[in-house]
C-alpha cells in the first residue's frame, strides 16, 4: 500500500497516513494538501491525546492552531503495535 507519510507519533509508535485516507480526509472543509505537515505535527506534539470510549484501539489527537482558532483533530487506529490515520479534520472543541 502506498503511504503519504510515515512517522514515530508522540507514543512511541510508527503510524502513517495512506493516500486512501487522506482522499477521505480532504472531504473536510480546510483539508488541503498544506494540512500535511501540521498532522505530522499534531502526531509528534499533540495538546491533548484521548482513547476512544468506543474503541480501546482508537486513539484523538489534538493540536491547536491559533490562526485559525481551532483544533486540528487527528484520529488514530491501532493494530499490531502500529497507527494508521483514519481521518483529520478541524474543530474548536476537544472532543
Amino acid at each position: 500500500m502506498l503511504w503519504i507519510f510515515e512517522i514515530t507519533d508522540k507514543t512511541g509508535r510508527l503510524t502513517h497516513l495512506s493516500y486512501k485516507q487522506w482522499l477521505h480526509t480532504q472531504t473536510h472543509p480546510g483539508m488541503t494538501i498544506s494540512v500535511i505537515e501540521r498532522i505530522k505535527e499534531t502526531l509528534i506534539s499533540p495538546y491533548k491525546i484521548f482513547l476512544s470510549e468506543s474503541d480501546s484501539s482508537a486513539y484523538f489527537f489534538f493540536r491547536y492552531y491559533k490562526d485559525r482558532q481551532e483544533y486540528l483533530m487527528v484520529l488514530v487506529k491501532y493494530l499490531n503495535g502500529n497507527g494508521f490515520i483514519i481521518t483529520s479534520f478541524y474543530t474548536d472543541t476537544l472532543q
